[in-house]
């Protein structure tokens, strides 16, 4: 669980330069982040709005996602 203040920088990050706030979150190869850049270079805002998404409602807990049912 990140703590408020590392929260704080990413979403700081996330604002001035997007990619590099989902990057901190959920890595440089993940699905966040391709996207992330994809919005920032097609529009900076657009950009922003998911990088503040991809850090605050979408994280990187065990437990959240896809689990494989045991049948």
């Amino acid at each position: 669980m990140a703590s408020r203040c590392e929260v704080f920088l990413e979403i700081l990050l996330a604002i001035l330069i997007p990619p590099l706030g989902v990057f901190f979150r959920h890595g440089c190869c993940s699905c966040e982040f391709f996207l992330c850049l994809l919005l920032t270079l097609l529009g900076y805002i657009p950009g922003i709005i998911y990088a503040i998404y991809a850090i605050v409602v979408r994280s990187d807990e065990p437990g959240d996602g896809w689990r494989r049912l045991n049948a």
